[in-house]
């Protein structure tokens, strides 16, 4: 029997209703901001929250006529004003690095929306007077409540008209979801994620992925793999680490062929060389790891392509976990930082 106290298993089959009823949450939230005088999006987050933002910056960003800015630590961006429209994002409403952030972005006029189960942020917000959407009660882990934390952004962000088209796109990630869940689940232990964990093993991965999607599922499965798996897991992207980490395969490929699995996140919307740079990295990579894995993504749009990509990603890490006989729900690591963190 699987050992999985927190059902993590079953909240990663949730995912598609889960984005569903979050884009329901914020389909009528209105920002008090002219659309035209937007001059950057900052979306506020850390860990399982702030993956939000790589998700809703991966898909919206390229779209939209102003920068998204992701903002990742204590500290928010200078430029941040009157004209700014700022998203903190936090599932507990605790997370102290983004409860100072947003402190500051209010403090410099921001206009915010907060996306929060409850907590001080959550105070905060009905303080500033700021939309509130919430995150539901009973996801006992940040990381497993991503669709309810990365769709009302882009759902505000298409109230305001700046993300056109976004309903429609999330529609189509659900149905994407709900096939890829099915199968997945359907298939078990037999299913291409239960398949993929066997051939990870006992090797550490490192994931690789294309342009901004790629980008985005690359980092959430390292993160995955790291939270739920217990394991070390790295990633990068292309074209980037076509000019740097391949250089560093020159040497050790006595250890490294023992101890990575490499994993090539492929999506539609990749640009031509960095599909060609996949085929050439995998060449040269082939005789210095364990093996070269490649996933490519189905689905209608970047966003149902990248939430494919991540949903396959959740359930490697939780069969990773389960083949290891490892609980995916607890995270006593991080636990014991923030307890330390909290004393004197």
């Amino acid at each position: 029997m699987t050992l999985d106290s927190l059902g993590m298993f079953a909240l990663a089959a949730e995912l598609p209703e889960q984005v569903e009823a979050a884009a329901g949450r914020a389909s009528d939230v209105s920002v008090a901001l002219d659309p035209a005088a937007v001059e950057n999006v900052v979306i506020i987050g850390m860990g399982g929250s702030g993956m939000a933002g790589e998700v809703v910056s991966a898909v919206a960003a390229p779209l939209l006529p102003v920068p998204v800015v992701l903002a990742k630590s204590y500290e928010c961006p200078a430029f941040v004003g009157a004209e700014s429209l700022v998203f903190a994002i936090s599932a507990s409403g605790d997370t102290e690095e983004t409860i100072q952030a947003a402190s500051d972005a209010q403090a410099a006029g921001a206009h915010l929306i907060v996306v929060t189960r409850g907590g001080q942020l959550a105070d905060l917000a009905m303080a500033w007077d700021a939309p509130l959407i919430g995150v539901p009660a009973g996801i006992p882990q940040p990381r497993a409540a991503l669709g309810a934390m990365a769709i009302p952004p882009l759902m505000v962000l298409e109230n305001m008209g700046l993300y056109r088209g976004g309903h429609s796109w999330i529609e189509a990630a659900v149905n994407q979801l709900k096939r890829r869940r099915d199968e997945l689940v359907a298939a078990g232990e037999s299913s291409c994620a239960a398949r993929v964990a066997g051939q990870i093993g006992r090797t550490m991965a490192l994931v690789h992925g294309g342009g901004t999607i790629g980008a985005a599922a690359a980092q959430r499965w390292k993160t995955q793999i790291n939270e739920n798996a217990k394991a070390p897991a790295w990633w990068s992207a292309q074209p980037e680490l076509s000019h740097n980490e391949i250089c560093g395969w020159g040497q050790n490929g006595d250890v490294t062929r023992q101890l990575i699995t490499v994993v090539a996140l492929r999506h539609d919307a990749e640009h031509p060389q960095v599909g060609r740079r996949f085929e050439l990295v995998a060449e040269m990579m082939r005789e210095v790891v364990a093996d070269v894995i490649e996933i490519r993504a189905e689905g209608d749009g970047d966003l149902a392509q990248l939430f494919d990509l991540i949903l396959i990603g959740d359930f490697v890490s939780l069969w990773l976990s389960a083949q290891s006989g490892v609980d995916p729900g607890p995270v006593p690591a991080l636990d014991e930082l923030k307890q330390a963190l909290s004393g004197p």
